[in-house]
């Protein structure tokens, strides 16, 4: 689901090239988006594939039978193009006629940005979420209603 879907309700053809990269990405990985990578604290499929990748070690992820089947910078121009589509700002994303001349031509491709929900466990959290002084106590009630 594309962030501006998520966050704000916003539905676009950028929402679906945006799905499309996560699937991309997914078959490429042999793994759900969901699935949780432990490595360096990334909580979805995304996020660890954008570390690999700022790392220039993407092809890692990539499933082992992929491997034997397909040209490594197949697969990386693959990533690629699925990095590209999952970008934070629908504005970055190519559309999908854009994607499939990235498909079936060798051109080079820009490099990708950001991608949208990025998540990392030892990010640094707001002031307020961390102290303890601006804590309240909330107090609730019950009522259980019972038929006569």
């Amino acid at each position: 689901m594309s962030p501006e879907y998520a966050m704000e309700g916003r539905y676009s053809t950028k929402s679906d090239v945006f799905s499309f990269g996560v699937l991309l990405l997914e078959i490429i990985a042999g793994k759900r988006n969901t699935d949780y990578c432990k490595e360096r604290a990334s909580t979805n499929l995304i996020g660890y594939v954008w570390i690999l990748w700022t790392e220039g070690r993407v092809l890692d992820i990539v499933d082992s039978t992929l491997c034997q089947s397909y040209p490594p910078a197949l697969v990386l121009r693959c990533i690629q193009i699925g990095l590209l589509r999952v970008q934070e700002n629908a504005i970055n994303r190519p559309s999908m006629l854009e994607v499939v001349f990235m498909l079936g031509n060798e051109t080079p491709l820009s490099p990708p940005k950001k991608p949208a929900f990025l998540f990392n466990e030892n990010q640094d959290l707001p002031e307020s979420s961390t102290s303890g002084g601006g804590s309240s106590i909330n107090e609730v009630t019950a009522t259980s209603i019972s038929a006569r």
